[in-house]
């Protein structure tokens, strides 16, 4: 019988599906393990301190810390903007929050009107989750000890210390500095596109940003870096505990020091008073800006807690017009502070400055009659003498031998019509016109675009289209005064300890030294000659230093018909402006200033004159050499040793017999 082959087949066959089956499902399992054992050995080696800071991340919290906010510093160290303390207290909203009853809770702690608490509920409302929302700031004492004794009672509410900024000066450095505030929702929208933003920062309620001057040109700089505070929470996210070995510091910002001087400043709005208007001064030397005052100004600490509507209402419906920086957006025509440069224009043009024109007090051109100041006029001009006696009717004539181009040129070279780069934004460049100016600015009307011969007399005494700044005509002073350089400004001495360009690394100006000294002695002779227009305004009383300077009047309306020019029975508004540029030493120039008196009235000796010399004085007595040289004693006259001087101390008495007594006649 043979044997069962197939048997053994289907044996074999069902061991070795048997076989395969078991290394398969054995190299699963131990691929799995495999598996399962690298993914151990990475949770546990690999990627231990990760899990560990999750799991940290769940007890532990950060809260955001506001960086200080950088100083703001004078010429000498004397801060402008700084930062104090300040108590404030914080309500987060949370899931299920009652914000009504917390509020009623807040109430019985701390002072909440109904106006802030609708203002309050519409904040919260508004705020996202966790995010904190400011309900008072500046708390005293009394108030921050009361809210953190109940704080286990209050869910949600907070009560800590930040800082707040301050201007110390309060109104005097306003429109310079300007001011921090709140972020707007404007700013957020902004933000939203600019990566270099730090998004948490600006929504931290207790953080500002720059809204005017070098506040907001520097916004960036003075802000810092933020840091965080760590916290331990429970599940709820509710703080239970601080830890203050394990907080983040914030980087603080950057110092940026002025050119400004805290004293000069101070002083030129001291003088300005209740007057509208500006007053500059410029280092001649290297373009410092050492004051920058614009009046009336405002105090910058009320806006960064906020103005009501009522107080913004009222500044900005002031005639004087407080938030207007006039040192710099403020234009005015220069009037007759504008002559030395077209003095200039006419030496440049090759007019002789000793050609003499008459003055009668008026001077009939064009089919009309055109008046000079003194109506009973100067008599015989020449250039020195139209400067020292602000003569309109020699400048009305000169000017149409030179024609306007040729004054705009001079004018453009002194620093009129530019914007210059002093770090901080609002700059307006005024109008210095001329031919091409004249097409541009009536190209939709033809037969206007030609200038009239008409035109240039008023031009000439600085009127008509010519509009300026008292940066610019401080600039043009330093200018003049220092004969070479066409200085700039410069505002910014340092950021952050860098020091910052000189505003005397410039070109020179395209006059001869000649004409510039010829101009500076006439100015000299404005402030020094008795016959000047500002001689008994401009006398400094500090020994030999003596000031040079020029008047100024800039006419707002027309005068025909109109009996009293003087102003004493004018409306405000309807008054000239008053002006005066000047420059100290004479024989040394150091410091240019200039001064605009908004409808201050007839005369610049009148308002501007006393007020720069008032300004010019704390310059000179607050520099080093200056000082030394007015408290040196002044020389003795050499007088000849026979000479008889009356009044002088008898010689020491010479001891000698007594002269015999005179014998007495017999009385009746």
């Amino acid at each position: 019988m043979s044997e069962p082959s197939i048997l053994f087949f289907e044996v074999n066959e069902r061991q070795g599906v048997f076989h395969r089956r078991a290394f398969l499902m054995g190299g699963l399992a131990g691929a799995g393990l495999l598996a399962l054992g690298g993914r151990l050995a990475q949770l546990q080696l690999v990627e231990a301190q990760r899990y560990q800071k999750l799991s940290a991340g769940n007890q532990f919290n950060y809260r955001l810390m506001p960086p200080p906010r950088g100083l703001i510093l004078d010429r000498n160290g004397v801060p402008l903007a700084s930062n104090r303390p300040n108590f404030r207290l914080m309500i987060t909203k949370d899931k299920g929050m009652d914000v009504e009853a917390a509020l009623d809770d807040l109430s019985k702690l701390v002072p909440i009107d109904g106006s802030r608490r609708a203002r309050l509920i519409k904040d919260i409302a508004r705020a996202p989750r966790k995010a904190p929302v400011a309900i008072m700031e500046d708390m005293s004492w009394e108030e921050f000890s009361r809210v953190n004794i109940r704080a286990p009672e209050l869910p949600g509410v907070t009560a800590d210390m930040g800082e707040v900024r301050v201007y110390p000066f309060g109104g005097a450095f306003a429109h310079v500095i300007g001011y921090v505030a709140k972020v707007s929702d404007r700013d957020l929208t902004a933000a939203e596109k600019d990566p270099t933003q730090d998004q948490d920062l600006l929504h931290h309620p207790g953080f500002r940003i720059g809204k005017q001057g070098v506040e907001k040109a520097f916004d960036i700089d003075l802000r810092g870096r933020a840091g965080a505070t760590k916290a331990e929470v429970d599940s709820l996210g509710r703080v239970v505990r601080l830890d203050p070995e394990g907080d983040i510091r914030p980087t603080p910002g950057k110092e940026i020091r002025l050119t400004l001087d805290a004293d000069i400043q101070n002083r030129a709005l001291e003088v300005m008073g209740e007057e509208s208007g500006a007053i500059v001064l410029m280092d001649c030397r290297n373009g410092d800006i050492l004051c920058m005052v614009s009046a009336p100004s405002f105090d910058a600490n009320r806006f960064v807690k906020g103005l009501s509507g009522p107080e913004y209402k009222a500044l900005s419906e002031y005639e004087r017009k407080p938030l207007l920086d006039k040192s710099m957006t403020g234009t005015f025509p220069p009037g007759s502070t504008f002559k030395p440069t077209v003095g200039l224009a006419a030496l440049t043009a090759g007019i002789d400055p000793e050609v003499r024109i008459n003055c009668g007090g008026s001077w009939y051109y064009g089919g009309r009659t055109w008046r000079c100041w003194e109506p009973r006029g100067h008599g015989s001009q020449n250039l020195h003498d139209a400067i020292k006696n602000s003569c309109d009717v020699y400048f009305y004539q000169t000017s149409l031998k030179i024609g306007p181009d040729a004054i705009a040129n001079a004018a453009r070279a002194v620093g009129f019509g530019q914007l210059f780069d002093i770090g901080i934004p609002g700059q307006k460049k005024g109008n210095v016109p001329d031919r091409a100016w004249k097409k541009r600015a009536f190209k939709k009307n033809p037969a206007n675009q030609i200038w009239f011969p008409g035109e240039t007399p008023s031009y000439a005494i600085g009127q008509g289209a010519l509009t300026v700044n008292a940066l610019q005509l401080a600039v043009m002073t330093a200018r003049l005064a220092n004969g070479k350089k066409a200085l700039t400004p410069r505002l910014i001495k340092s950021v952050g300890g860098v020091e910052q360009p000189s505003g005397a690394a410039v070109p020179d100006l395209p006059f001869s030294a000649e004409h510039l000294a010829y101009v500076r002695g006439a100015m000299a002779a404005v402030a020094n000659d008795v016959r000047g227009t500002a001689y008994r305004q401009s006398q400094l009383g500090l020994g030999d230093v003596q000031m040079a300077g020029k008047t100024g009047t800039a006419q707002v309306r027309s005068y025909d018909g109109v009996a009293n020019r003087k102003g004493y029975a004018t409306t405000w508004r309807l008054r000239d402006h008053n002006l005066f540029v000047a420059f100290a030493p004479y024989d040394d120039p150091r410091y240019a200033v200039s001064v605009i008196i908004e409808h201050g009235g007839l005369g610049g000796a009148v308002a501007g004159a006393p007020r720069a010399r008032e300004v010019m004085r704390v310059a000179l007595l607050k520099d080093p050499e200056i000082r030394a040289r007015i408290e040196k004693p002044m020389p003795l006259p050499d007088v000849p040793p026979e000479e008889v001087i009356e009044g002088a101390a008898p010689e020491d008495p010479i001891v000698s017999a007594p002269p015999p007594a005179a014998q007495q006649e017999p009385q009746e």
